[in-house]
């Protein structure tokens, strides 16, 4: 096997991809590029009767937005293709019959009844019923069938599938990159079935050939796949060939701990486990997507990297570029790494803070445009900039910033009835015609701030009962970001309209 590194990640195109496997993907990409090595993409598609239209694309759209890019694999190309399981069907075949040969596997005619009656017998007797060293003398196969019997059958066109032989009482053993050595007795696991009768390779077998041929050094995956290496690792022995480094991934789990953090927990706590939104062609299901649900993908990347994985330092926000230098497999925890649903946001405020204002702005400006208003960019760009600090996603811009474009229909009852006490119609009128006497330019914010600083106190009035009923006035609530800004951007004519309004509608 070659010294350079190659990594794959090899979805199967039965729905959306889960972040999970977005992780999984990451990890590969960052040992990859940290080793200057290739990341691969392999669609596995052997189950045809799983294959759900859309989903390869699904899969190759999601990387894309997610900026981690693949050297070589489907929709890429590469000199160790194709990459794509189903056009590689014809090769599968010999590399089944070659393990029969060596009698590293055997041809098994058992029907599915057949077995089903198998296996309520063990039930009956409240046991499992396992195709295995212990049981294969006892069903229909090429071992405990004569040569002559099991060639008629096979000329004749009955069924049939490719089982691996584990042999009786063997030990396999391998290491794993996170997880230490490992060792398995062979006469625990069950004789998997590696060629189908419809002609195609079970996971197993297309995983480890295509693995071979594209001369993959390290497998990372999810550590589902744990219990399936021992096979895995048979087969290399059997073929005669090199085996892969093993890295089995922790799960992401629940957000309280308490297993695999699956679509249905999104659904019942409100958050995304797809990348991009999903519609189920089957059902015209919707699932929600961290791209439709305003996350930026770098926070995505970034969040998704430490779930499971750190430096051994504290810091939180990386690069992409910074993910990839301080990476090692050896800091990956054996423990699952539990999801958090404000964490994810926190990341995505994070990353919202470093966006431009301008960028931001041409966003926001749409869905202004959206809702009857007409700013100017400029204008909308200074509203930003306001407010992006309060911002978890650019979909929160319009409920932190909408009383710079709208003035209040109603004020909120409960800041009302706290700030707005007896008199005060009185006092802001006063006030109202004080800041009508201030010169309308680009200083006024700040004089009228000057002089409701000078004017407060030498009334004696309560600063904060003021201020606050002039905020109300002006946005309706007591929410906002510091008053100067407000005067500032609204200008002299529609703040003093819009307390003049107020003193008027509350006053009645």
């Amino acid at each position: 096997m070659e010294n350079r590194v190659r990594v794959r990640f090899a979805p199967s195109p039965t729905g959306p991809l889960h972040i999970g496997g977005v992780r999984t993907a990451l990890y590969n990409y960052l040992f990859a590029k940290k080793n200057n090595g290739d990341f691969l993409l392999r669609i596995e598609d052997t189950d045809q009767t799983r294959f759900v239209p859309g989903a390869e694309e699904y899969i190759i759209e999601s990387f894309k937005w997610l900026g981690l890019k693949f050297d070589e694999g489907v929709s890429i190309g590469g000199q160790y293709g194709p990459y794509k399981q189903s056009e590689r069907k014809a090769m599968y075949k010999d590399y089944a019959f070659e393990l029969v040969e060596k009698g590293k596997a055997y041809f098994a005619f058992d029907t599915a009844e057949e077995l089903a009656q198998k296996r309520a017998e063990a039930e009956a007797e409240k046991k499992t019923f396992q195709y295995d060293c212990n049981t294969r003398l006892g069903l229909r196969n090429s071992l405990s069938l004569s040569e002559e019997e099991t060639r008629r059958l096979i000329e004749s066109g009955e069924p049939f599938v490719i089982r691996f032989k584990f042999e009786k009482d063997g030990q396999i053993e391998f290491d794993d990159l996170i997880r230490g050595h490992i060792s398995v007795n062979s006469s625990l696991l069950d004789d998997k079935v590696l060629y189908k009768s419809d002609g195609m390779p079970t996971y197993h077998l297309a995983n480890i050939v295509d693995d071979h041929l594209m001369k993959i050094s390290h497998v990372i995956r999810g550590e589902e796949w744990l219990p399936s290496c021992p096979l895995h690792v048979s087969l290399y022995k059997a073929f005669g060939w090199e085996a892969p480094v093993f890295a089995h991934l922790p799960l992401i789990l629940k957000p309280d701990g308490k297993g695999k953090l699956s679509k249905r927990d999104g659904d019942r706590l409100g958050f995304p486990v797809f990348p991009l939104e999903w519609h189920d062609p089957k059902s015209g299901e919707i699932s929600s997507g961290y791209r439709e649900s305003g996350y930026l993908p770098q926070a995505v990347v970034n969040m998704l990297a430490l779930l499971g994985w750190n430096d051994g330092t504290e810091q939180e926000l990386f690069s992409l570029q910074e993910l990839v230098d301080k990476f090692s497999i050896e800091r990956i925890s054996k423990h699952g790494a539990k999801f958090d649903m404000e964490k994810a946001k926190w990341f995505n405020h994070q990353y919202l803070q470093s966006v431009s204002d301008n960028e931001l702005a041409q966003q926001y400006i749409k869905e202004l445009n959206d809702r009857g208003y007409t700013p100017t960019l400029e204008f909308t760009e200074k509203v930003v900039s306001l407010v992006k600090e309060r911002c978890s996603f650019a979909k929160d811009l319009w409920q932190t910033s909408d009383y710079f474009f709208l003035r209040p229909e109603s004020y909120a009852e409960k800041a009302l009835k706290k700030r707005w006490k007896e008199g005060t119609g009185s006092v802001l009128t006063d006030i109202l015609s004080r800041l009508s006497e201030i010169e309308d330019n680009n200083e006024w914010g700040e004089k009228a701030e000057e002089f409701l600083m000078k004017y407060i106190p030498e009334h004696e009035l309560n600063m904060g009962q003021i201020m606050n009923s002039i905020r109300l006035a002006i946005v309706g609530d007591t929410k906002g970001v510091n008053m100067v800004e407000i005067f500032k951007l609204l200008g002299k004519q529609e703040s003093i309209q819009r307390i003049q309004t107020a003193i008027e509608r509350i006053n009645l």
